[in-house]
């Protein structure tokens, strides 16, 4: 019996490891922009597959056909689990974003700014939230999950909480999920790892990006300067908190996103420290 009841322990303490782990570490193609621009969507590819990245998410298809640009993925073995839409495509192209979010084979169909004025206000989420609502009961009767990427500035403060905490409310979770930017939460001075217990579930895909040390928070701009973007492990994120709660709360897959002028030299030194840390 009691050999019995080690070896269901061992076997269940595989389960738990194996339901905990990680997904593989993806990449955000618009860490590449400026390669894609310059020398081409086959070029920057390779470059991609060379990385050993299976998994990656789209910001736009550099002057390619949603058709042709799968095919250049499907060349090199990597498979696009989601793509950024722009917010006015949304609004006015809706049909097209379904189509090419069909076209291109993704899960996931999101989008990584809200238009705004000045300040981001509440007629301005709303208003979002009615546009994502309507976006996701479009998408979902595709099987394709809409999402957005907050982006730093919908921390502004409103009524006991911000206006993210409406734009969670206002949205429909059966259409709506999110993507958390790990810097986009940092650099406003919020706590990544309690936004992913508070809205649990709700999160569905993550960006993995690290912040230089030294560059102050509590900015709602939603903007920083591209160079502190910094190798992951080298900046101010504690990471051991945040994939746990990653882990715990419900999200699917991780993207590296590098906006720094240096990617293309940061993205193998991140995929380091993320393997040493358990992802494929």
């Amino acid at each position: 019996m009691k050999l019995t009841s080690l070896l269901l322990a061992i076997g269940l303490a595989f389960q738990i490891q194996a339901a905990d782990a990680p997904n593989a570490a993806g990449l955000q193609l618009y860490s590449l922009r400026s390669q894609f621009t310059l020398r081409g969507v086959p070029w920057t590819l390779d470059r991609v597959k060379e990385f050993g990245i299976k998994e990656v998410e789209l910001a736009g298809t550099y002057n390619l056909s949603a058709e042709q640009f799968k095919a250049e993925l499907e060349q090199r073995g990597l498979k696009a689990i989601s793509s950024h839409f722009p917010y006015d495509r949304y609004k006015n192209d809706l049909d097209n974003v379904v189509k090419d979010s069909k076209t291109l084979g993704i899960k996931f169909a999101g989008c990584a700014w809200i238009n705004h004025k000045d300040s981001f206000d509440e007629a301005e989420c709303r208003e979002a939230a009615a546009v994502f609502n309507k976006a996701g009961e479009a998408l979902a009767k595709e099987g394709i999950t809409m999402f957005y990427h907050a982006h730093g500035f919908e921390f502004e403060p409103h009524g006991d909480g911000t206006l993210f905490d409406l734009f969670m409310q206002e949205t429909k979770p059966e259409f709506v999920s999110v993507q958390m930017d790990v810097l986009w939460i940092v650099f406003p001075g919020q706590d990544p790892a309690k936004l992913l217990e508070k809205y649990s579930g709700r999160w569905k895909l993550m960006h993995l990006k690290d912040l230089k040390k030294g560059v102050a928070t509590g900015s709602l701009t939603g903007k920083t300067d591209v160079a502190n973007d910094v190798v992951l492990g080298s900046g101010q994120m504690d990471w051991v908190s945040i994939f746990a709660a990653a882990r715990k709360n419900g999200i699917q897959h991780y993207f590296i996103e590098d906006e720094s002028p240096t990617s293309m030299d940061q993205i193998p030194a991140s995929l380091k420290f993320l393997r040493a840390n358990g992802f494929e």
